[in-house]
């Protein structure tokens, strides 16, 4: 017996997506405040002269075509997760750990963007 795969349960035919209002802003991620809203900038990274593109804006909840497995300790695995309980119970913040960890990324980049060779992340990396 072949059971159908993800792609044959969950595939639309282009122009089909049809989805209700209230679904729709379920979906949408809140405004980040006013932050830097122009496209992504080329600036030189630190003294290597290499180019690095601007820092992305969270992409919040929303599908995403590309994918990367990160291994993680248990100790980081427990920390995320009381951090996901933490944000829901403190502050009525609801994020699964994947938009946690794109927001901190996202935020971890816009800090070695502006700061450089004096970011956190130049900084832990060079400590380790």
């Amino acid at each position: 017996m072949t059971l159908p795969g993800a792609d044959e349960l969950f595939f639309r035919p282009s122009g089909t997506e049809e989805v209700p209002e209230e679904t729709e802003r379920q979906y949408t991620a809140p405004e980040q405040g006013r932050r830097n809203e122009t496209p992504p900038r080329r600036t030189s990274g630190g003294s290597s002269g290499a180019k690095v593109l601007g820092a992305p804006k969270p992409s919040g909840r929303q599908r995403h075509d590309e994918k990367i497995t990160v291994y993680v300790s248990g100790p980081e695995l427990l920390a995320l997760e009381q951090t996901r309980l933490s944000l829901r119970a403190e502050h009525g913040l609801s994020a699964d750990r994947g938009r946690l960890v794109r927001e901190a990324v996202a935020v971890l980049l816009a800090d070695f963007e502006e700061n450089g060779q004096s970011s956190m992340l130049v900084r832990r990396l060079t400590e380790g």
